[in-house]
């Protein structure tokens, strides 16, 4: 009887050290999900900022037609 408690209580351990580190996984994959949407929020507002292309801006920004 003590052995089996003995060998329920080391898997428990195991498991708490498994749990925790799948903690600090999710944790920091929401980090970096959070930075990429904030990444993609910058990079929408960059491209409406930019306009659709032919209007306004400098013609010699644009590629000539020989291109």
């Amino acid at each position: 009887m003590e052995s089996r408690l003995t060998e329920l209580e080391i898997k428990l351990s195991y498991t708490e050290d498994l749990v925790e580190e799948l903690n600090r996984t999710v944790y920091r994959q929401q980090e970096q999900i959070e930075s990429l949407q904030r990444q993609i929020l910058n990079l929408q507002q960059q491209v409406q900022d930019i306009g659709p292309p032919g209007q306004g801006g400098d013609l010699r920004d644009e590629i000539p037609p020989h291109y």
